[in-house]
């Protein structure tokens, strides 16, 4: 039996939506290897116990949750065919994912200032805990800025309608998990001295 454009469209959805949930959980262990390894690397002698976060992590934190509803609302614009609506959700969320980055490289400019840093003489395992999970992330949050600028391209090209929200839909949940990865990470670090 043959099967029809709509079954095709549908199958190949749900096979990239497969592909990107196994990706997640690939990086799901990943992180969660990192911070099991920080809990064990806690009990060392020369662990940092008094640290503070960086007040450019907090900002961050902020810009990465407002990625998060701005995709959500450039995916709820296309589903009704605002196009408008949606250019200017994706390019809210190109921005506050750059001002994401920018922070998050201005909160290790704060941490060198202050004399904590990873490695030599003042280098402190905890710092490079630090800067290995948080470089972790942003290496992915790069896949996620190269993906949004695809899907910008891709909606100037009029690829997306009401009815073909593959692309967004996609982008949007590698946004969201890389938000709630973000606000796990920074909870962890903050709380778990």
């Amino acid at each position: 039996m043959a099967m029809t454009i709509q079954e095709h469209k549908e199958r190949s959805a749900r096979s990239y939506k497969l592909l990107l949930w196994f990706a997640m959980i690939s990086m799901t262990m990943m992180f969660a290897g990192l911070t099991s390894a920080y809990v064990v690397s806690k009990s060392r002698t020369d662990w940092m116990k008094d640290f503070q976060m960086p007040v450019a992590f907090f900002i961050s934190t902020a810009l990465i949750l407002v990625c998060s509803l701005t995709f959500l609302l450039a995916k709820k614009a296309i589903k009704k065919d605002d196009r408008n609506t949606t250019t200017l959700m994706l390019f809210t969320t190109l921005v506050a994912g750059a001002g994401f980055v920018y922070f998050q490289l201005d909160g290790f400019h704060s941490l060198a200032e202050s004399g904590a840093f990873p490695v030599g003489g003042a280098g402190s395992i905890t710092i490079s805990f630090l800067y290995i999970i948080v470089l972790a992330h942003l290496a992915h949050l790069a896949g996620g800025i190269i993906s949004l600028l695809i899907i910008i391209y891709n909606h100037f090209k009029q690829k997306y309608n009401s009815g073909q929200t593959l692309g967004i839909e996609l982008g949007a949940m590698y946004w969201h998990f890389l938000d709630f990865l973000w606000l796990y990470l920074f909870l962890f670090l903050y709380f778990f001295k």
